[in-house]
């Protein structure tokens, strides 16, 4: 879900071109790579530890991926290793080369125990196509007939398509540690909602937050739910995590994210998140006054107009929200006879 930029401040308004860096900090470099995606880029943040780098994320992993980290290695990073990964999450655009740097570089990954646990199970877990959970889910999502009959005969996305695997051994990250990285001391608070136990990092020393997907400053992180658990509330966390972060915010701290660009304003931000989702769980609200199913519920959440590259992210956003609203007791659903679920505000 789109917000806007009031409040928001972009001290460094263009980003590095693919294989450069800018430095945001002493020690820190904002490093920006491609996604073969809509959302198409990802940033990645180096920390100079003197002999080596922690890297923050680390982009898919592919054969133009490998050589561009090569010519970073080499142009970019001075030809010191990467000896440290640390996982904001575990989507592949994150955790993709993570593997690739802990065989080719020896690196060490940290993260927190769900983001390790969720990128090792996703990436050994490959289908040729949807399961039948999948097809399940999507029918009682009302998802498009004529996309659903597609999906169907078609292989779906896997992990391992765009992440390397993903070797045995880690160190766990969870909230309330402190781990120091480019001579600072960082606190380790925890996320959610976007991705379960989505790490950040607060710099006690100066005004830095690496924010990951947890914090974005022009998009709001997707908040979906999937077939592995067709009856979650992730917006329940989500707007927990809004809360609780919040009170950490500050007006001069510059916030990392894992896209867009780095930005000022983040107390102004954060209250834009939350009410961003509650304008939406209004408008929903108000649009089951009479019953509906997931996939005819686009239009009052989002504002515009799905077009199919987005309709999966969509659809499983809008069942994030009707769960929430049925968790909550202003919904109920029963099902249709084609096994979608039709969803109606309680009267």
């Amino acid at each position: 879900m789109d917000g806007t930029v009031a409040g928001i401040r972009y001290p460094c308004e263009i980003p590095p071109e693919p294989g450069q860096a800018i430095a945001v900090a002493e020690g820190v470099l904002w490093i920006r790579l491609p996604l073969p995606m809509a959302l198409d880029h990802v940033n990645i943040y180096a920390l100079d530890e003197g002999d080596h780098w922690s890297i923050v994320d680390t982009g898919v992993y592919s054969r133009s991926s490998v050589a561009l980290w090569q010519d970073i290695l080499r142009d970019v990073l001075g030809g010191k290793p990467v000896g440290r990964v640390i996982l904001t999450h575990h989507h592949p655009d994150h955790v993709g080369m993570a593997g690739w740097f802990m065989q080719d570089q020896g690196a060490m990954l940290w993260t927190t125990r769900t983001a390790w646990l969720m990128a090792r199970m996703l990436i050994l877990d490959c289908e040729e196509r949807p399961s039948e959970q999948t097809k399940t889910f999507w029918r009682q999502a009302g998802m498009d007939s004529d996309i659903y009959a597609k999906r169907c005969n078609e292989r779906p996305f896997n992990f391992a398509d765009i992440a390397y695997p993903l070797p045995v051994g880690y160190r766990r990250l969870q909230q309330g540690d402190v781990i120091h990285a480019a001579g600072r001391d960082w606190d380790i608070h925890i996320g959610a909602g976007h991705a379960p136990e989505h790490l950040t990092m607060w710099s006690r020393d100066c005004n830095l937050v690496i924010s990951g997907d947890q914090i974005l400053p022009s998009i709001s992180p997707n908040i979906g739910v999937y077939a592995t658990e067709p009856d979650a509330d992730p917006l329940a966390d989500w707007l927990e995590a809004c809360e609780r972060l919040s009170s950490l915010a500050r007006e001069d701290q510059l916030v990392l994210g894992g896209h867009k660009l780095p930005f000022t304003g983040l107390p102004f931000r954060m209250r834009q998140l939350i009410d961003n989702h509650h304008g939406g769980l209004r408008r929903l609200l108000a649009h089951l006054e009479t019953p509906h199913t997931a996939g005819e519920c686009f239009g009052p959440l989002f504002k515009r107009k799905i077009d199919a590259d987005a309709y999966g992210l969509a659809l499983v956003e809008t069942v994030a929200h009707l769960n929430h609203l049925h968790r909550v007791g202003q919904v109920t659903r029963v099902a249709r006879d084609d096994g979608a679920w039709l969803w109606q505000a309680v009267r």
